[in-house]
């Protein structure tokens, strides 16, 4: 990863701070520089997600990152710039559902005590590896939605080649009033209506930038400002001109810029609405 703010001003200013609404912290190879990165590109709010399943180490090392990327900010000559709001999604990936035990419910359970805590996830259906046989997948899903309910906590979806059987679900047993996020949104606009109807917030990634993501271009075109998010997925699919490296929460800006592009407003519409809408759904309590 390049050294705090080496390739910030390659990156479009928005004219508004913005989130990324779905990262993996844990992942990357220097979460502290990527914190000071995204601090200087105007990232004001970071969701990561730790799956309970896997490895629980964000909670003992994120003070300790934000800690770390103030003090990179700091010597850097970078005096006074904030860094993002971070907040924790918990769950159990699809790929895992098979992991998925009354322990790591118990520990879900337990972990929307926490303050950073605001949302479950990422739960859902992956039928393109299927790392966990379907019906299982499908049990997880619908247990981890229940407790949502039951909690009143927001969740965030993955869904891989498994959108029909998904919807099923979650129109089956309803969304939880505290909120639904389609996470990294790769569909078009015919399913990105569907999911709309139904109530869900959706939520775009690096690949709309991608050249021949026309129709993922056109779905965001339909979703409106008041149900639309921003992400980056990182350490994956890092958007363009960075495709192929290591994704990181400041590329955020430019999956927003894509968004607006497709939309035809600026930059500064679809940073502030991200914003609102990632804040009104994971700054709970």
């Amino acid at each position: 990863m390049t050294s705090v703010g080496d390739f910030i001003t390659s990156l479009p200013v928005l004219g508004n701070p913005v989130c990324d609404a779905h990262a993996h912290l844990d992942m990357l190879e220097d979460p502290a520089r990527a914190l000071a990165n995204a601090a200087l590109a105007g990232i004001a709010l970071v969701a990561t997600v730790v799956d309970l399943s896997e490895d629980e180490r964000t909670f003992l090392e994120l003070d300790g990152w934000l800690a770390s990327a103030a003090r990179m900010l700091t010597a850097d000559g970078h005096v006074g710039v904030e860094l993002p709001e971070v907040r924790i999604v918990v769950g159990a990936h699809p790929h895992n559902a098979s992991e998925f035990t009354p322990t790591v419910a118990a520990r879900m359970r337990e972990a929307t005590r926490l303050p950073r805590v605001s949302a479950f996830g990422e739960l859902g259906l992956d039928f393109h590896y299927d790392n966990s046989p379907r019906d299982v997948q499908r049990a997880a899903f619908r247990e981890q939605l229940s407790m949502a309910h039951e909690l009143a906590v927001p969740i965030v979806v993955h869904l891989r080649e498994a959108h029909d059987d998904g919807l099923a679900i979650l129109r089956e047993q309803g969304l939880p009033a505290a909120g639904c996020i389609i996470h990294c949104f790769t569909e078009g606009a015919a399913t990105a209506e569907r999911f709309l109807e139904a109530g869900c917030t959706i939520s775009f990634a690096g690949p709309i930038t991608f050249k021949k993501a026309v129709a993922l271009r056109e779905a965001a075109e339909v979703t409106p400002l008041d149900r639309l998010l921003v992400e980056t997925d990182c350490p994956f699919l890092a958007p363009e001109p960075f495709r192929g490296r290591k994704n990181e929460p400041a590329f955020t800006v430019l999956t927003a810029a894509a968004v607006a592009a497709a939309k035809g407003i600026s930059t500064a519409e679809v940073a502030l609405a991200a914003l609102s809408n990632a804040r009104k759904l994971y700054l709970r309590g």
